[in-house]
């Protein structure tokens, strides 16, 4: 019995130890996100969830209020950090990318780039060897060079491609991510 039990305990190992993320088959996979309204956290949970893949929330120290938000006033927190090259909002928690081949990075669009927050994580992390994925919503100007943008910061990383996503279905998002992968 107790060699029975051994036997399971030791095949069970090897067979997790064979893919650390099945669904890709090329590594592990981490989704990393910001969403200031909820349409980017839905997108990358629902294609997190499809790929099987882990997900993290960057959280801000300063959550974004409507009026930090409204794109029509040039005095609004978004507005004046998308005006500022400079702008680094603070982070409120802590990722570790370092357990992870592939980071798919998902962010809204403000006023045609990544909002400066996905610069902040960009460039407090260790890229070297690792694939980068972007995947952004938007309210119609689409991903643009947001994506060529950030993986500049991100010294050492490849970046596969990116996309809008904001009306794509997880299903759509797997497949186009495990088509970068391949």
């Amino acid at each position: 019995m107790k060699k029975l039990i051994l036997s399971l305990l030791i095949g069970a190992f090897v067979m997790t130890g064979l893919s650390a993320n099945p669904s890709t088959g090329s590594g592990t996979v981490v989704f990393v996100y910001f969403s200031a309204t909820g349409t980017t956290e839905r997108m990358a949970k629902n294609a997190a969830t499809a790929m099987g893949a882990d997900i993290f929330e960057i959280e801000p120290v300063h959550k974004y209020t409507s009026a930090d938000l409204n794109w029509h006033d040039k005095k609004s927190l978004s507005s004046i950090e998308c005006n500022d090259p400079k702008s680094r909002p603070a982070i409120a928690n802590k990722i570790d990318i370092s357990g992870y081949d592939t980071v798919i990075l998902c962010y809204p669009i403000w006023w045609a780039y990544a909002p400066k927050i996905m610069y902040t994580f960009v460039e407090s992390q260790k890229w070297e060897g690792k694939k980068i994925v972007t995947l952004c919503t938007s309210g119609g100007g689409g991903l643009g060079r947001s994506g060529t943008d950030l993986a500049k910061y991100a010294k050492g990383a490849k970046l596969l491609g990116g996309k809008d996503f904001t009306r794509g279905k997880a299903d759509e998002i797997k497949k186009y991510i495990e088509g970068l992968l391949k």
